[in-house]
Protein backbone atom coordinates (compact mmCIF):
# COMPACT_ATOMS: atom_id res chain seq x y z
CA UNK A 1 0.00 0.00 0.00
CA UNK A 2 1.28 3.42 -0.95
CA UNK A 3 2.05 5.54 2.15
CA UNK A 4 0.46 8.92 2.56
CA UNK A 5 2.51 12.09 2.41
CA UNK A 6 3.34 13.27 5.93
CA UNK A 7 5.01 16.66 6.11
CA UNK A 8 5.71 16.30 9.84
CA UNK A 9 8.46 13.75 9.18
CA UNK A 10 10.64 16.46 7.62
CA UNK A 11 12.86 18.98 9.41
CA UNK A 12 11.44 22.36 10.38
CA UNK A 13 13.34 24.07 7.55
CA UNK A 14 11.96 21.66 4.94
CA UNK A 15 8.44 22.05 6.37
CA UNK A 16 8.80 25.83 6.15
CA UNK A 17 9.96 25.59 2.55
CA UNK A 18 7.13 23.25 1.45
CA UNK A 19 4.44 25.30 3.21
CA UNK A 20 5.85 28.59 1.87
CA UNK A 21 6.01 27.22 -1.68
CA UNK A 22 2.49 25.77 -1.72
CA UNK A 23 0.90 28.64 0.18
CA UNK A 24 2.83 31.27 -1.73
CA UNK A 25 1.82 29.86 -5.11
CA UNK A 26 -1.84 29.71 -4.03
CA UNK A 27 -1.88 33.28 -2.72
CA UNK A 28 0.01 34.71 -5.70
CA UNK A 29 -2.10 32.81 -8.24
CA UNK A 30 -5.33 33.98 -6.62
CA UNK A 31 -4.10 37.57 -6.46
CA UNK A 32 -3.04 37.57 -10.11
CA UNK A 33 -6.02 35.69 -11.56
CA UNK A 34 -8.73 38.22 -10.62
CA UNK A 35 -9.93 40.59 -7.95
CA UNK A 36 -12.59 38.06 -6.91
CA UNK A 37 -10.11 35.24 -6.32
CA UNK A 38 -7.98 37.71 -4.34
CA UNK A 39 -11.06 38.57 -2.30
CA UNK A 40 -11.92 34.95 -1.53
CA UNK A 41 -8.40 33.88 -0.54
CA UNK A 42 -7.71 36.90 1.64
CA UNK A 43 -11.13 36.68 3.26
CA UNK A 44 -10.13 33.14 4.24
CA UNK A 45 -6.76 34.29 5.59
CA UNK A 46 -8.48 37.07 7.54
CA UNK A 47 -11.04 34.66 9.01
CA UNK A 48 -8.43 32.14 10.17
CA UNK A 49 -6.17 34.89 11.55
CA UNK A 50 -8.96 36.51 13.52
CA UNK A 51 -10.14 33.19 14.94
CA UNK A 52 -6.56 32.53 16.05
CA UNK A 53 -6.39 35.90 17.77
CA UNK A 54 -9.63 35.30 19.67
CA UNK A 55 -8.56 31.78 20.59
CA UNK A 56 -5.29 33.07 22.00
CA UNK A 57 -7.16 35.80 23.90
CA UNK A 58 -9.30 33.05 25.44
CA UNK A 59 -6.17 31.24 26.62
CA UNK A 60 -5.31 34.39 28.56
CA UNK A 61 -8.69 34.32 30.32
CA UNK A 62 -10.44 36.84 28.07
CA UNK A 63 -13.90 36.28 26.61
CA UNK A 64 -14.16 38.06 23.27
CA UNK A 65 -17.07 37.34 20.94
CA UNK A 66 -15.15 34.89 18.75
CA UNK A 67 -17.78 34.01 16.18
CA UNK A 68 -19.44 37.41 15.96
CA UNK A 69 -16.08 39.21 15.92
CA UNK A 70 -14.83 37.04 13.06
CA UNK A 71 -18.05 37.50 11.07
CA UNK A 72 -17.85 41.23 11.70
CA UNK A 73 -14.26 41.32 10.47
CA UNK A 74 -15.27 39.52 7.28
CA UNK A 75 -18.17 41.94 6.77
CA UNK A 76 -15.82 44.93 7.10
CA UNK A 77 -13.46 43.32 4.59
CA UNK A 78 -16.35 42.66 2.20
CA UNK A 79 -17.75 46.19 2.55
CA UNK A 80 -14.43 47.88 1.83
CA UNK A 81 -13.85 45.58 -1.14
CA UNK A 82 -17.28 46.25 -2.65
CA UNK A 83 -16.94 50.00 -2.15
CA UNK A 84 -13.46 50.10 -3.69
CA UNK A 85 -14.72 47.96 -6.59
CA UNK A 86 -17.56 50.48 -6.98
CA UNK A 87 -20.25 47.86 -6.51
CA UNK A 88 -21.52 49.82 -3.50
CA UNK A 89 -21.49 53.59 -2.86
CA UNK A 90 -19.12 54.99 -0.24
CA UNK A 91 -22.02 55.64 2.13
CA UNK A 92 -22.23 51.91 2.88
CA UNK A 93 -19.02 52.19 4.89
CA UNK A 94 -21.08 53.88 7.60
CA UNK A 95 -22.61 50.46 8.27
CA UNK A 96 -19.36 49.49 9.96
CA UNK A 97 -20.13 51.63 13.03
CA UNK A 98 -23.57 50.25 13.93
CA UNK A 99 -22.32 46.73 13.21
CA UNK A 100 -19.45 47.20 15.66
CA UNK A 101 -21.88 48.65 18.23
CA UNK A 102 -23.84 45.39 18.17
CA UNK A 103 -21.02 43.89 20.26
CA UNK A 104 -22.30 45.85 23.26
CA UNK A 105 -25.86 44.61 22.73
CA UNK A 106 -24.72 40.99 22.58
CA UNK A 107 -22.55 41.27 25.70
CA UNK A 108 -25.55 42.63 27.60
CA UNK A 109 -27.15 39.18 27.37
CA UNK A 110 -24.06 37.21 28.43
CA UNK A 111 -25.15 36.53 32.01
CA UNK A 112 -22.10 34.49 33.03
CA UNK A 113 -19.58 37.04 31.78
CA UNK A 114 -18.11 38.72 34.86
CA UNK A 115 -16.03 41.25 32.89
CA UNK A 116 -18.11 42.05 29.80
CA UNK A 117 -16.25 45.21 28.85
CA UNK A 118 -12.93 43.36 28.83
CA UNK A 119 -14.50 40.94 26.36
CA UNK A 120 -15.79 43.86 24.29
CA UNK A 121 -12.33 45.44 24.32
CA UNK A 122 -10.67 42.26 23.05
CA UNK A 123 -13.36 41.83 20.40
CA UNK A 124 -12.60 45.35 19.18
CA UNK A 125 -8.85 44.69 19.39
CA UNK A 126 -9.28 41.71 17.07
CA UNK A 127 -11.04 43.97 14.58
CA UNK A 128 -8.40 46.67 14.83
CA UNK A 129 -5.37 44.37 14.88
CA UNK A 130 -6.48 41.82 12.26
CA UNK A 131 -9.56 42.85 10.26
CA UNK A 132 -8.62 46.50 9.71
CA UNK A 133 -5.18 45.84 8.12
CA UNK A 134 -6.60 43.23 5.75
CA UNK A 135 -9.46 45.56 4.87
CA UNK A 136 -6.99 48.36 4.18
CA UNK A 137 -5.36 46.11 1.59
CA UNK A 138 -8.52 46.65 -0.47
CA UNK A 139 -7.79 50.36 -0.52
CA UNK A 140 -4.17 49.71 -1.50
CA UNK A 141 -4.86 47.40 -4.45
CA UNK A 142 -7.46 49.84 -5.85
CA UNK A 143 -5.39 52.95 -5.08
CA UNK A 144 -4.28 53.60 -8.68
CA UNK A 145 -7.10 54.81 -10.96
CA UNK A 146 -9.67 52.95 -8.81
CA UNK A 147 -8.77 49.75 -10.69
CA UNK A 148 -7.62 46.47 -9.14
CA UNK A 149 -3.86 46.15 -9.61
CA UNK A 150 -2.53 42.78 -8.51
CA UNK A 151 1.01 44.13 -8.94
CA UNK A 152 0.67 46.22 -5.77
CA UNK A 153 -0.35 43.27 -3.62
CA UNK A 154 2.02 40.77 -5.21
CA UNK A 155 4.87 43.26 -4.95
CA UNK A 156 4.21 43.89 -1.25
CA UNK A 157 4.01 40.17 -0.54
CA UNK A 158 7.24 39.39 -2.39
CA UNK A 159 9.08 42.16 -0.56
CA UNK A 160 7.69 40.96 2.77
CA UNK A 161 8.63 37.35 2.08
CA UNK A 162 12.09 38.40 0.89
CA UNK A 163 12.55 40.34 4.13
CA UNK A 164 11.44 37.37 6.23
CA UNK A 165 13.59 34.90 4.30
CA UNK A 166 16.67 37.09 4.31
CA UNK A 167 16.29 37.75 8.03
CA UNK A 168 15.85 34.03 8.76
CA UNK A 169 18.97 32.88 6.91
CA UNK A 170 21.18 35.83 7.86
CA UNK A 171 20.11 35.51 11.48
CA UNK A 172 20.71 31.76 11.49
CA UNK A 173 24.15 32.10 9.89
CA UNK A 174 25.50 35.33 11.36
CA UNK A 175 23.14 36.32 14.18
CA UNK A 176 25.02 37.41 17.31
CA UNK A 177 23.78 40.87 18.30
CA UNK A 178 20.31 40.64 19.82
CA UNK A 179 17.68 42.91 18.28
CA UNK A 180 15.02 42.80 21.02
CA UNK A 181 15.99 40.04 23.42
CA UNK A 182 13.24 40.72 25.96
CA UNK A 183 10.55 39.92 23.40
CA UNK A 184 12.24 37.64 20.85
CA UNK A 185 15.60 36.15 21.94
CA UNK A 186 16.36 34.64 18.50
CA UNK A 187 16.09 37.83 16.46
CA UNK A 188 19.32 39.67 15.74
CA UNK A 189 20.53 42.84 14.08
CA UNK A 190 22.42 40.72 11.58
CA UNK A 191 19.14 39.05 10.64
CA UNK A 192 17.42 42.43 10.38
CA UNK A 193 20.12 43.73 8.03
CA UNK A 194 19.97 40.56 5.93
CA UNK A 195 16.20 40.95 5.63
CA UNK A 196 16.57 44.64 4.73
CA UNK A 197 19.08 43.87 1.99
CA UNK A 198 16.82 41.16 0.51
CA UNK A 199 13.72 43.39 0.64
CA UNK A 200 15.45 46.33 -1.07
CA UNK A 201 16.91 44.05 -3.76
CA UNK A 202 13.49 42.57 -4.54
CA UNK A 203 11.87 46.04 -4.51
CA UNK A 204 14.43 47.27 -7.03
CA UNK A 205 13.76 44.31 -9.33
CA UNK A 206 9.99 44.78 -9.02
CA UNK A 207 10.29 48.46 -9.90
CA UNK A 208 11.65 47.43 -13.31
CA UNK A 209 8.61 45.30 -14.14
CA UNK A 210 5.66 46.51 -12.04
CA UNK A 211 5.41 49.99 -13.49
CA UNK A 212 2.00 50.64 -11.94
CA UNK A 213 4.00 52.48 -9.25
CA UNK A 214 7.03 54.72 -9.67
CA UNK A 215 10.44 53.26 -8.81
CA UNK A 216 10.85 55.33 -5.67
CA UNK A 217 7.50 54.20 -4.31
CA UNK A 218 8.59 50.57 -4.40
CA UNK A 219 11.69 51.50 -2.41
CA UNK A 220 9.57 53.41 0.13
CA UNK A 221 7.25 50.39 0.43
CA UNK A 222 10.32 48.22 1.03
CA UNK A 223 11.40 50.60 3.80
CA UNK A 224 7.94 50.44 5.37
CA UNK A 225 7.92 46.64 5.26
CA UNK A 226 11.44 46.38 6.67
CA UNK A 227 10.56 48.52 9.69
CA UNK A 228 6.84 47.95 10.25
CA UNK A 229 7.09 44.27 9.31
CA UNK A 230 9.83 43.73 11.89
CA UNK A 231 7.78 45.49 14.55
CA UNK A 232 4.74 43.43 13.52
CA UNK A 233 6.72 40.26 14.17
CA UNK A 234 7.95 41.59 17.53
CA UNK A 235 4.46 42.67 18.59
CA UNK A 236 3.00 39.26 17.83
CA UNK A 237 5.91 37.67 19.72
CA UNK A 238 5.11 39.92 22.69
CA UNK A 239 1.46 38.83 22.53
CA UNK A 240 2.38 35.13 22.42
CA UNK A 241 5.00 35.58 25.14
CA UNK A 242 2.41 37.16 27.44
CA UNK A 243 0.33 33.97 27.29
CA UNK A 244 3.37 31.66 27.19
CA UNK A 245 2.89 29.95 23.84
CA UNK A 246 5.27 29.44 20.91
CA UNK A 247 2.99 29.63 17.87
CA UNK A 248 -0.42 31.17 17.19
CA UNK A 249 -1.55 27.86 15.69
CA UNK A 250 -0.39 24.68 13.98
CA UNK A 251 -2.28 24.77 10.68
CA UNK A 252 0.80 25.83 8.67
CA UNK A 253 3.63 23.29 9.17
CA UNK A 254 6.95 24.95 9.89
CA UNK A 255 5.34 28.36 10.32
CA UNK A 256 2.70 27.87 13.03
CA UNK A 257 -0.56 29.69 12.45
CA UNK A 258 -1.83 32.32 10.04
CA UNK A 259 -0.92 35.15 12.42
CA UNK A 260 2.65 33.83 12.56
CA UNK A 261 2.84 33.99 8.76
CA UNK A 262 1.12 37.34 8.24
CA UNK A 263 2.16 39.27 11.37
CA UNK A 264 4.43 41.54 9.34
CA UNK A 265 1.62 42.36 6.93
CA UNK A 266 -0.75 43.28 9.78
CA UNK A 267 1.42 46.21 10.81
CA UNK A 268 2.73 47.10 7.34
CA UNK A 269 -0.64 47.32 5.56
CA UNK A 270 -1.90 50.49 7.31
CA UNK A 271 1.35 52.37 6.57
CA UNK A 272 1.50 51.15 2.96
CA UNK A 273 -2.13 52.11 2.33
CA UNK A 274 -1.69 55.55 3.90
CA UNK A 275 1.45 56.13 1.81
CA UNK A 276 -0.23 55.10 -1.47
CA UNK A 277 -3.34 57.15 -0.77
CA UNK A 278 -1.48 60.30 0.24
CA UNK A 279 1.34 60.15 -2.30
Amino acid sequence: MRSRFNINKYSNLVQRAITALVGGVLVLAASIYSDWTYFLVFAGILGFSQMEFYKLSGLDGMLPLKTFGTILGLLIFALTFMVEKERLPNEYLYLIFPLISLTLFIKLYKKTDKKPFTGVAYTYLGLFYVAAPFSLLNLAVFSVDAVYHYEILVGCLLILWASDTGAYFAGTRFGKTKLFERVSPKKSWEGFLGGAFSAIAVAFILSQYFVVLEDWKWLVIAGIIIIAGTYGDLIESLFKRSIEIKDSGSILPGHGGFMDRFDGLLLSAPFITAFLKIC
